[in-house]
């Protein structure tokens, strides 16, 4: 099969290599797509219930550890995801399961400070998500070499961004001028959107090359997973900027 780049971790270009031929039932469309339906029930329950936690007792320390144990335990499943994509189909849903428990918590924190913030997000994710999937479909955007190149540059110069950020926050050192509500914050924000959303579009063709390339059954559920992870950055970055246009108000 033909190797595709993507910047997501989770759908590298290793992602669909089998060795060998590949026995029994074959990855589908229909099946990755309803497996990405089942994550997203996973991420709704368990995130409707940190924030009903939240709202009863209206304080950060009721959902700080749920959001440290979903963080955290989200990364380590995703890893694992990663590295034994075999395990998918019990590891990708306990990964969604965590991570909804975070967000819940995330969004609740979030929707109290700034009321309506949650669904807004929320509606703007999905939207985007249908959009581009419109426009992936009927060829509007076109996967070719340069736009899989500029993704991926992009992506990578964000997560080594942000990392840089994360260590230099240890020793008291922060970017005020791209975390704020001013112009530069926000318009840091808006390009960063701009990427994870064109990170679906690398996902879908992605997805689809596993497909045709007949790819073993659990790769539905890798491939779900894989969706999931952009998804999941997509809507808290889309959280993050419609809090500093919020905050400008």
């Amino acid at each position: 099969m033909a190797l595709i780049k993507t910047s997501n971790p989770a759908l590298n270009v290793n992602s669909f290599r089998v060795d060998g031929a590949v026995s029994g039932e074959a990855m589908t469309l229909t099946g990755t797509v309803n497996k990405t339906g089942i994550l997203l029930i996973c991420v709704v329950a368990t995130a409707a219930w940190s924030w009903s936690r939240f709202f009863h007792a209206p304080a950060s320390e009721t959902v700080l550890p749920m959001v440290g144990i979903g963080a955290i335990g989200g990364f380590i499943f995703a890893l694992v995801t990663i590295f034994k994509k075999e395990w998918s189909p019990v590891t990708a849903p306990i990964y969604a399961l965590l991570e909804g428990l975070a967000l819940g918590g995330i969004s609740a924190m979030f929707e109290l400070r700034y009321h309506g913030i949650a669904i807004q997000a929320v509606g703007l994710t999905f939207g985007t998500l249908l959009v581009l999937l419109i426009a992936y479909h009927s060829g509007l955007i076109r996967v070719t070499e340069k736009f899989k190149l500029g993704v991926v540059a992009a992506t990578g110069g964000i997560a080594v961004l942000y990392l840089i950020e994360f260590v230099l926050g240890f020793f008291g050192v922060h970017f005020a001028a791209i975390n704020g509500s001013g112009l530069l914050g926000i318009g840091f924000s808006v390009v960063v959107v701009i990427v994870a959303a064109l990170n679906l579009i690398l996902d879908f063709d992605f997805i689809e090359s596993g497909v045709a390339a007949g790819a073993p059954k659990y790769m539905e559920w890798y491939g779900a997973f894989g969706l999931m992870v952009t998804l999941i950055w997509l809507y808290l970055e889309i959280l993050r900027l419609l809090a500093k246009i919020n905050s400008r108000r």
